[in-house]
C-alpha cells in the first residue's frame, strides 16, 4: 500500500498514509501514557497486598516491620494471613507466602532468604522427669514424648538430625501433635514434651532458661526461609518492595 507520493520536490502523503500516522501517533501517546503510569506506581506504589506466613514468621518476623513498611509506603495496604496449613498461592489470591521448608509448587517463583537454625528443647522440668538426652538415638529410646507438628494427610513424623555419620533421620512419637507451632511451643513450656522449632521462635525461652536446649550432639538440619509469588506478579513494584523490605530486615534478625 502507497502511504507517500514522492517527487523530486515533494513528498506528501496518501489519505492511507494520513490514516497510518495518525494511528501511529495513538499508539505512542498510549506508550508514554502507559510508561508514565508504571512510573508514577514505583515511585508513589498503592494498592493491597495479600500476604500469607506461618505462624512463628508471621509473629515473630514480619508483623513487628509491617508498620516500618507503612511508614516508607503509605500507600500500600498490608493484608497478613498467618497458618502453618499449607498455602495454595494461586488458589486464594496471594501477592506471597513466606515458608519454612521446601515448597512443593514448581509452578511459582522462589526466592530463598535465609537459613534458619533449629533446636530441639523441652522445659526443665519434663527434663527432670524424663532426662536430658544427648542424641536423637536417646531420644528414641528413652520413649520421649515429641511435640509433632503435622498437617491432615501426613502418615508418618521423623526428626531429621546431624550426626557424625551425616544427617540420620529418627521417627518420633508422642501423646500430642498439632498444625500450630505455637500451641507445641506452649506444650514444651508445659513440661509435656520436646519440641523441635527455629531458633527464633524459642529465643526468649532460652535466654530466661523456660525451655533446655536437648540432643545438642544432634541437631537438626537448618531450615529453608523463603517466599513464593507467581512469576507476573514479581514485575508489580508493590510485591517486589515487599519482598526486599522483608528479606533484608529478616536476614538481619536472624544473624543476631
Amino acid at each position: 500500500m502507497r502511504l507517500f507520493i514522492r517527487t523530486t520536490r515533494t513528498l506528501q502523503p496518501t489519505e492511507q498514509g494520513k490514516l497510518f500516522y495518525e494511528g501511529a501517533c495513538n499508539v505512542l501517546n498510549a506508550v508514554e501514557e502507559a510508561e508514565a503510569a508504571v512510573n508514577n506506581v514505583t515511585q508513589n506504589p498503592k494498592g493491597s497486598l495479600y500476604i500469607a506466613a506461618p505462624l512463628g514468621i508471621g509473629r515473630r518476623l514480619i508483623a513487628p516491620d509491617v508498620p516500618a513498611f507503612k511508614k516508607d509506603y503509605p500507600l500500600i495496604d498490608i493484608r497478613l494471613r498467618l497458618s502453618d496449613r499449607k498455602i495454595d498461592v494461586m488458589a486464594e489470591g496471594l501477592d506471597v507466602a513466606f515458608f519454612l521448608g521446601t515448597p512443593e509448587d514448581s509452578n511459582l517463583k522462589l526466592r530463598k532468604i535465609a537459613d534458619c537454625p533449629r533446636v530441639l528443647c523441652a522445659a526443665p522440668e519434663y527434663i527432670a522427669r524424663k532426662g536430658h538426652p544427648k542424641t536423637g538415638e536417646e531420644i528414641v529410646r528413652g520413649d520421649h514424648a515429641c511435640l509433632a507438628l503435622r498437617f491432615p494427610g501426613a502418615t508418618e513424623y521423623r526428626w531429621t538430625l546431624m550426626t557424625e555419620a551425616g544427617p540420620q533421620k529418627y521417627s518420633v512419637a508422642g501423646p500430642y501433635e498439632s498444625d500450630d507451632g505455637d500451641v507445641l511451643i506452649g506444650w514444651a513450656l508445659n513440661g509435656e514434651g520436646i519440641v523441635m522449632t527455629p531458633v527464633f521462635d524459642v529465643a526468649e525461652h532460652l535466654a530466661a532458661g523456660a525451655l533446655v536446649v536437648v540432643a545438642d550432639d544432634t541437631p537438626p538440619l537448618p531450615v529453608q526461609l523463603g517466599c513464593l509469588y507467581a512469576h507476573r506478579r514479581h514485575q508489580d513494584p508493590k510485591v517486589r518492595l515487599f519482598i526486599d523490605f522483608m528479606a533484608a530486615r529478616m536476614s538481619r534478625k536472624l544473624k543476631k
